[in-house]
């Protein structure tokens, strides 16, 4: 039996094999940092600054590649306000608000089964 992703737009790929274009969008989507960034932009727009603050342990040079790949698959947008200093906010799109709805889930089942897991407890 296959896994199938159906985007509506494509004929139906099977995720399992080397060439499925889905396997670009896991891959965002598995990254630790990606699918942190997303779950805080949950609750609104936030400037580099505090999501930066919010996500513990990320380097500036990580949070912005981070935050270019998640732009360019359309998770999240950029809104550029033309003030001094520069104000820059970062914002889920319909699409991320989509994407941040199993991954939720994921970050819940992290934090309620990790103490029944015997994977190491150490950040990475």
């Amino acid at each position: 039996m296959s896994t199938r992703c159906h985007t509506g737009q494509h004929d139906h790929h099977d995720v399992y094999e080397a060439q499925c274009p889905c396997r670009a969008m896991l891959d965002l989507l598995a990254n630790k940092w990606s699918a942190l960034a997303i779950g805080a932009l949950e609750d609104g727009p936030l400037r580099f600054g505090a999501l930066q603050r919010r996500l513990q342990g990320i380097s500036p040079k990580v949070l912005t590649q981070t935050l270019r790949r998640l732009e360019d698959a359309g998770l999240i947008e950029r809104t550029v306000y033309p003030a001094v200093p520069l104000h820059v906010e970062y914002e889920l799109s319909p699409l991320g608000h989509s994407a941040s709805v199993p991954l939720r889930n994921l970050r819940l089942w992290v934090e309620d089964n990790l103490d029944l897991t015997t994977a190491p407890a150490k950040p990475m």
